[in-house]
């Protein structure tokens, strides 16, 4: 678009039909408009700009961001009376804007508020003047359950207690920017702030180029290399600690991890050796010296904090104390965003600054305090009244925080008395109304409540701020409907100056240099997802191509009980492999068992593959519910063999020839050995029915080349071609030639100038089929080389998944 367009639609604006349909709410502050319905100064560009596009076109742009967003298969968790479910993620497409003055006004607050949670956080852990002078009452530090005993008195490696911080703001009626809410424990949706700006930027790239919005990316290099920097050299390694896949924001994790180029680790990854953190690994047990921790405190250590954790490591709190990990954010920092905290941090400001937050809290008061809950009865109607310990936004608790005015009479007297029989466990905070977002509904423009959170991380040269952030809006004009969980949708924010902005990335100054790094250290379990990944997209194209050649031959003749057919289901039995059904449940399991591996590793899985995989997914399900035995389901097989061929290609073709490339291909070698063994010594026996040899030759896609290199179709010649010859792709030698290979390369596999058990298994294998003869390997001798190649797996798991 040019310049003179953006000039006419300026002139347009005082008849633009986005703002004459749009309705500020009376007496609500509006982001976009003005109390007279006109345009803030900084939003008359962007308003000008999609004046001009129309509103087809941006529905159009704003569909190319949410299919992004599906293709990415960006998700949050939602759970419910119906259990957990897996959300699409509810972009908003309308960024907030925010000029940069403004925010460098916000981002010196932040800096103050957080400096001041660091000092006090230590003191808690620490001297607890606070306590002793009366600023903070010892009762409540006590009884919260984010207080944790075993670390006070505890000093964190590098004495910094705080590295990564949000805030949740709202905006006021008068302008003004309150603290709602304190995320020190483990704060999450930066890497949904990350996703939110690339599919914001992909439906107005145009706008986004023109308004000079700062970029997001020079802080995560910064906290990057501030978590690189704490790691220490040479052995010290930063790692991510993650509750797992079923977390509610687990994509973000996994996303994080692969944009920073981190570790991503479970608690079963990690145990405590002599007082250090150590990660399981493929290449023994290494150190990691800095945890990125992604879960509440409490879960982090079954051993000393919470027993009943299955998501912790034993022993992680005896490694904070020996001093061998920095922990980001500290055990225990969790009782900074308790809700009664916010009452007393005017006193503390005060006290340790000598000069009030430039940023306030809402305001609250603690019913533990005779002043504040006499103050809390005498403004009952106006309050909300909930946990004094809970450390959720009010609007996040599900029916613990009250207004008290919509309580009815019963509900109100009860409550009531228990603020007065224990005022302790209440606080009061003022009601919040908060500032209006636009949000394209339809074709339109509507109002809707919104909130901001900002995130600071500590860096060598102090906090740096996000210049951005991650928006909650609402789905309706209820302040509680801005909550995820609730409905509530994500915005982009872009910080606006009236200047060109610094083009900031990951990438470091080219005039710095560069070395390359090794490949990163490799989990014991995500080496093994790797492999069972491998194993299970083999397992499902080998039973694709199988069943493809059954129901090829029941179209062609329409009686199921031919003795070839009802061979083949003699033979798919056993693995409960219903043939008869077009899409059998089993192959469903296989691809589904396929999805849940990568889906433990979604930090090593690229974007393209995930999608590629999830596609797959997909339609096999879809299948499942349209195709008919015979001829349907011949070409429903062919397409998903195509999509078997595109995701084992994608990865073939991208992913690195590290260690995890290894032991995806290993698995995708012993699967394809032990089905192709079983497979030949079930249609080459002896008595097997007519036609068992060509289905085979089918099934071993190896047609064409049988017809080549041979004169006749005979057993031996496809017990040579598809069990001993060492060009065929799909041979049992050729699967042992790879993992000969493949095995050989891995940690450990022949140092010292001793093979470990498992590069001796399969070269005793390889050997023994190596000096075969097709006469010699008889349906009993294909049987038993499947199950020794089914054993490798046996002392692969021992080397390196126990």
């Amino acid at each position: 678009m040019t310049r003179g367009n953006h000039i006419k639609a300026k002139r347009k604006l005082a008849s633009s039909p986005l703002l004459d349909s749009y309705r500020p709410i009376p007496g609500v502050l509006d982001e976009m408009v003005d109390a007279q319905g006109q345009p803030r100064p900084i939003w008359k560009r962007f308003i000008s700009v999609i004046e001009e596009l129309g509103a087809d076109e941006l529905q159009a742009r704003f569909a190319r961001a949410d299919q992004y967003l599906r293709d990415s298969g960006v998700y949050y968790r939602v759970y419910d009376r119906d259990g957990a479910s897996e959300r699409e993620w509810p972009l908003a497409h309308v960024p907030l804007l925010v000029d940069d003055t403004e925010w460098a006004a916000i981002s010196a607050g932040l800096t103050e508020r957080a400096d001041l949670f660091e000092a006090i956080c230590a003191d808690i852990y620490g001297a607890n003047r606070l306590v002793a002078d009366g600023l903070l009452p010892a009762g409540l530090i006590a009884s919260s359950p984010e207080y944790l005993r075993p670390l006070v008195g505890v000093t964190p490696v590098g004495g910094h207690f705080l590295h990564f911080c949000a805030f949740d703001l709202g905006r006021g009626p008068d302008g003004g920017w309150w603290v709602l809410g304190d995320r020190m424990q483990a704060p999450s949706g930066a890497g949904f702030a990350l996703e939110n700006r690339v599919a914001t930027t992909r439906a107005l790239s145009d706008i986004y180029g023109e308004m000079h919005v700062h970029r997001l990316a020079g802080f995560f290099r910064r906290f990057r290399d501030a978590l690189t920097s704490m790691a220490g050299e040479p052995a010290g390694r930063p790692a991510i600690l993650t509750p797992g896949p079923l977390n509610e924001t687990y994509y973000e994790h996994a996303y994080i991890a692969r944009y920073l180029g981190v570790m991503l680790l479970e608690g079963e990854d990690l145990t405590v050796t002599n007082g250090k953190l150590m990660v399981r690994t493929v290449s023994g047990l290494k150190p990691i010296t800095v945890l990125w921790r992604r879960l509440d405190a409490a879960f982090a250590d079954p051993l000393e904090l919470r027993p009943d954790s299955r998501i912790g490591t034993p022993g992680l709190t005896e490694a904070i104390r020996a001093g061998s990990v920095t922990m980001v954010n500290a055990l225990g920092s969790g009782i900074l965003e308790t809700r009664a905290m916010t009452a007393f941090l005017p006193g503390v400001a005060q006290a340790l600054t000598g000069k009030p937050l430039d940023l306030p809290s809402v305001a609250t008061w603690w019913c533990g305090r005779e002043t504040d809950r006499q103050t809390v009865l005498a403004n009952f109607d106006r309050m909300m009244i909930g946990p004094a310990l809970s450390t959720r936004l009010p609007f996040e608790d599900d029916n613990t925080t009250v207004l008290g005015s919509s309580l009815d009479s019963d509900a109100r007297a009860s409550l009531i008395r228990r603020i007065k029989a224990d005022g302790a466990a209440f606080v009061g905070q003022e009601a919040v109304t908060l500032a209006t977002a636009p949000v394209f509904v339809g074709r339109t423009l509507e109002p809707r409540p919104a909130s901001l959170r900002v995130y600071l991380a500590r860096t060598p040269d102090g906090w740096a701020v996000m210049p951005g952030g991650f928006a909650r809006i609402g789905f309706s004009l209820d302040n509680t409907a801005i909550a995820m969980q609730r409905g509530g949708q994500a915005a982009d924010v872009w910080v606006v100056s009236d200047k060109p902005v610094k083009q900031e990335s990951l990438l470091p100054n080219e005039r710095d240099g560069f070395k390359r790094n090794l490949p990163g250290t490799l989990p014991s379990r995500a080496a093994e997802n790797l492999m069972w990944l491998g194993r299970y997209i083999e397992r499902s194209e080998d039973t694709a191509r199988i069943l493809r050649a059954y129901h090829a031959r029941l179209a062609e003749t329409s009686d199921p009980d031919m003795p070839l057919l009802a061979d083949i289901r003699d033979y798919l039995e056993p693995y409960g492999i219903d043939a008869e059904a077009a899409i059998p449940d089993a192959l469903i399991g296989s691809l589904d068992s396929a999805v849940f591996s990568a889906g433990q590793i979604r930090d090593r899985f690229s974007p393209d593959g995930w999608l590629a995989l999830r596609d797959l997914s997909k339609t096999v399900h879809r299948f499942a519910t349209q195709v008919h035995p015979g001829d349907d389901a011949t070409r429903a097989m062919t397409v998903l063999l195509r999509k078997i061929a595109g995701f084992s290609g994608l990865l073939g073709e991208n992913m690195y020839r590290f260690t995890g490339w290894r032991f995806l291909e290993i698995g995708r070698r012993l699967e394809r050995g032990i089905q192709m063994a079983r497979s030949l010594a079930w249609l080459t026996r002896d008595d097997a029915p007519d036609g068992a040899l060509d289905m085979m030759l089918e099934i071993g896609d190896s047609v064409m080349t049988h017809r080549r290199q041979y004169a006749y179709a005979g057993r031996r010649s496809l017990v040579d071609l598809l069990a001993l010859d060492p060009l065929n792709p799909r041979s049992v030698f050729f699967q042992l030639d790879r993992l000969k290979h493949e095995i050989s390369h891995l940690p450990e596999a022949g140092e010292r100038g001793h093979l470990s058990p498992a590069a001796k298994d399969v070269l005793r294998i390889h050997t023994g089929l190596a000096t075969d003869e097709p006469g010699d390997l008889s349906p009993e001798a294909l049987n038993a080389l499947g199950d020794d190649i089914a054993g490798l797996y046996t002392s692969l798991a021992k080397a390196y998944f126990a």
